[in-house]
Protein backbone atom coordinates (compact mmCIF):
# COMPACT_ATOMS: atom_id res chain seq x y z
CA UNK A 1 0.00 0.00 0.00
CA UNK A 2 2.70 2.45 0.81
CA UNK A 3 4.29 1.50 -2.60
CA UNK A 4 1.62 2.33 -4.10
CA UNK A 5 0.92 5.87 -3.03
CA UNK A 6 4.55 7.00 -3.04
CA UNK A 7 4.25 6.31 -6.21
CA UNK A 8 0.94 7.83 -7.09
CA UNK A 9 2.12 11.27 -5.49
CA UNK A 10 5.76 11.05 -7.27
CA UNK A 11 3.60 10.04 -11.01
CA UNK A 12 1.43 13.24 -10.04
CA UNK A 13 4.28 15.25 -9.46
CA UNK A 14 6.58 14.67 -12.20
CA UNK A 15 3.73 14.06 -14.94
CA UNK A 16 2.14 17.58 -13.86
CA UNK A 17 -1.22 15.99 -14.81
CA UNK A 18 -2.99 15.72 -11.63
CA UNK A 19 -3.78 12.51 -11.69
CA UNK A 20 -1.73 9.09 -12.10
CA UNK A 21 -2.50 6.66 -14.43
CA UNK A 22 -2.42 3.12 -13.71
CA UNK A 23 -0.48 2.20 -16.75
CA UNK A 24 2.32 4.26 -15.11
CA UNK A 25 2.20 3.27 -11.68
CA UNK A 26 2.48 -0.51 -12.89
CA UNK A 27 5.20 0.50 -15.07
CA UNK A 28 7.42 2.20 -11.75
CA UNK A 29 6.74 -0.78 -9.54
CA UNK A 30 7.25 -3.37 -11.64
CA UNK A 31 3.62 -5.04 -11.55
CA UNK A 32 0.85 -5.76 -13.88
CA UNK A 33 -1.95 -3.62 -14.56
CA UNK A 34 -4.67 -6.18 -13.37
CA UNK A 35 -2.62 -6.27 -9.80
CA UNK A 36 -2.48 -2.25 -10.00
CA UNK A 37 -5.99 -2.13 -10.55
CA UNK A 38 -6.96 -4.29 -8.02
CA UNK A 39 -4.69 -2.25 -5.28
CA UNK A 40 -6.21 0.98 -6.47
CA UNK A 41 -9.84 -0.12 -6.10
CA UNK A 42 -9.18 -1.18 -2.34
CA UNK A 43 -6.97 2.01 -1.95
CA UNK A 44 -10.37 3.79 -3.02
CA UNK A 45 -12.54 1.82 -1.02
CA UNK A 46 -10.35 2.89 2.29
CA UNK A 47 -10.71 6.31 1.02
CA UNK A 48 -7.07 6.82 0.19
CA UNK A 49 -7.47 7.57 -3.30
CA UNK A 50 -10.10 7.98 -5.72
CA UNK A 51 -10.14 5.77 -8.57
CA UNK A 52 -12.31 5.56 -11.79
CA UNK A 53 -11.86 2.77 -14.41
CA UNK A 54 -10.42 3.84 -17.26
CA UNK A 55 -9.56 7.48 -15.65
CA UNK A 56 -6.39 8.84 -13.51
CA UNK A 57 -6.12 8.00 -9.93
CA UNK A 58 -5.70 10.80 -7.18
CA UNK A 59 -4.88 11.08 -3.63
CA UNK A 60 -7.54 12.33 -1.61
CA UNK A 61 -6.43 14.09 1.51
CA UNK A 62 -6.18 11.10 3.38
CA UNK A 63 -4.32 9.25 0.98
CA UNK A 64 -1.81 12.69 0.02
CA UNK A 65 -1.41 12.94 4.01
CA UNK A 66 -0.08 9.19 4.09
CA UNK A 67 1.82 10.03 0.90
CA UNK A 68 4.33 12.58 2.00
CA UNK A 69 4.74 10.78 5.57
CA UNK A 70 6.15 7.71 3.58
CA UNK A 71 7.87 10.22 0.95
CA UNK A 72 9.52 12.23 4.18
CA UNK A 73 10.08 8.52 6.05
CA UNK A 74 12.06 7.59 2.69
CA UNK A 75 13.94 10.56 2.54
CA UNK A 76 15.18 10.70 6.15
CA UNK A 77 16.14 7.23 5.96
CA UNK A 78 18.23 7.78 3.10
CA UNK A 79 19.45 10.92 4.81
CA UNK A 80 21.07 8.92 7.70
CA UNK A 81 22.52 6.32 5.52
CA UNK A 82 24.25 9.28 3.30
CA UNK A 83 26.26 10.55 5.95
CA UNK A 84 27.86 7.55 6.19
CA UNK A 85 29.41 7.15 3.42
CA UNK A 86 27.00 3.89 1.66
CA UNK A 87 27.13 3.58 -1.96
CA UNK A 88 23.58 4.50 -3.16
CA UNK A 89 22.93 1.41 -4.15
CA UNK A 90 22.72 -0.18 -0.81
CA UNK A 91 21.31 3.06 0.71
CA UNK A 92 18.09 2.32 -1.71
CA UNK A 93 17.71 -1.21 -1.34
CA UNK A 94 18.29 -0.94 2.65
CA UNK A 95 15.93 2.14 2.79
CA UNK A 96 13.14 -0.15 0.91
CA UNK A 97 13.48 -2.82 3.39
CA UNK A 98 13.54 -0.60 6.88
CA UNK A 99 10.94 2.49 5.65
CA UNK A 100 8.19 -0.55 5.68
CA UNK A 101 8.67 -1.58 9.14
CA UNK A 102 10.25 1.45 11.16
CA UNK A 103 8.10 3.18 13.82
CA UNK A 104 7.42 6.17 14.08
CA UNK A 105 9.74 6.56 17.47
CA UNK A 106 12.12 4.77 16.06
CA UNK A 107 11.95 7.49 13.00
CA UNK A 108 12.07 10.10 15.47
CA UNK A 109 15.50 9.34 16.90
CA UNK A 110 16.69 8.55 13.72
CA UNK A 111 15.66 12.41 12.63
CA UNK A 112 17.41 13.56 15.39
CA UNK A 113 20.85 11.45 15.08
CA UNK A 114 20.90 13.03 11.61
CA UNK A 115 19.76 16.80 12.91
CA UNK A 116 23.58 16.02 15.93
CA UNK A 117 25.66 14.17 13.62
CA UNK A 118 24.80 17.37 11.15
CA UNK A 119 26.13 19.83 13.25
CA UNK A 120 28.41 17.78 14.52
CA UNK A 121 30.77 16.54 11.99
CA UNK A 122 33.74 15.38 14.45
CA UNK A 123 31.19 12.99 15.91
CA UNK A 124 30.08 11.73 12.47
CA UNK A 125 33.70 11.19 11.89
CA UNK A 126 34.46 9.37 15.13
CA UNK A 127 31.58 7.16 14.22
CA UNK A 128 32.42 6.32 10.94
CA UNK A 129 35.74 5.19 12.32
CA UNK A 130 34.72 3.15 14.43
CA UNK A 131 32.85 1.24 11.25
Amino acid sequence: MDDYLEQILHLIEEKGLGYARPVDVSKKLGISQASVTNMLQRLDAEGLVNYTKYRGTTLTEKGLTIANAIIMRHQMLTKFLRLFGLDEETIYKDVEGIEHHVSKDTLNVITSLVAELEEDPELLERIKGRI
